[in-house]
């Protein structure tokens, strides 16, 4: 069941991605070789709490993080650990705020020192492709629009859409129906319609698109180990407008001079 949000509501779900967002703003200035992912969880984990919120991924489903950390050819839900960032590495970092009763949602995948050529193409592409997905979310449309959208722009570019995760609905929890895949056809899927709220997230790979789960149970990385990245937006659809609720303007000031 799709759950539409009135007025009221999404104004209290921007809390949460405010929250959201300055948390990543907040890791964004630590990210550098050397840092473990383990301390970029302390650090995300200590902002939420002091600024009123709580880390949602923590503990869900026992899940043992704040953060999801996506180091290279991981696509999602890797674990905080003893890792040391290494110059040359990109890292996701996806994380979930509940605020006032709401769930903010928001990823951004990091340069850490100098990253190759190629990896900057991957991970402005994937980037990119999240706002065209957002331009063809409209009232009236279908989830189908976003997801041929997202599909068509990346492929185009030659990387490949992981087809086992994706977006997802948002609100008092964080997933909600309907599911927002980056492949798919145009004028299929769910209807959009106001007050639904969603969140877009690109999960795009440098070579083959087929993934592998490790033993952990939630780690995903890409089978032929090549680079993933992953960005992500939530979305709410409002009297016929489309409003970008999270924001990576608090990364951009963090590190303007390392903005991908």
């Amino acid at each position: 069941m799709i759950y539409l949000k009135t007025p009221e509501e999404i104004q209290q779900m921007r809390s949460s991605a405010t929250l959201v967002s300055q948390t990543l703003g907040e890791v964004a200035r630590w990210i550098q070789p050397g840092v473990t992912t383990r301390k970029l969880d302390t650090i995300a984990r200590e902002f939420i709490l002091d600024n009123g919120g709580k880390p949602a991924c923590l503990g869900y489903e026992g899940f043992p993080g704040t953060l999801c950390i996506e180091v290279n050819e991981t696509v999602v839900h890797g674990f905080p650990s003893d890792y040391e960032l290494r110059d040359g590495d990109i890292v996701g970092i996806d994380t979930v705020v509940e605020k006032d009763g709401f769930m903010g949602d928001s990823c951004y995948t990091f340069a850490v020192g100098e990253i190759s050529p190629e990896k900057k193409a991957l991970c402005r592409t994937t980037r990119d492709s999240l706002e065209a997905g957002i331009r063809a979310t409209k009232v009236g449309g279908r989830i189908g629009d976003i997801a041929q959208t997202v599909q068509e722009y990346c492929e185009r570019r030659g990387y490949s859409v992981v087809r086992e995760m994706c977006g997802h609905g948002i609100g008092r929890h964080m997933h909600e129906s309907p599911e927002v895949p980056n492949y798919g056809r145009r004028g299929t899927g769910a209807l959009l319609r106001n007050g639904m709220c969603i969140c877009i997230e690109p999960m795009i790979n440098m070579g083959s698109r087929n993934i592998v789960i490790e033993r952990d149970g939630w780690t995903c990385r890409t089978r032929d180990r090549k680079p993933s990245a992953h960005y992500e937006h939530t979305l709410a659809l409002l009297d016929d407008q489309v409003i970008t609720l999270t924001t990576f303007d608090y990364i951009h000031q963090a590190i303007t001079d390392k903005f991908i």
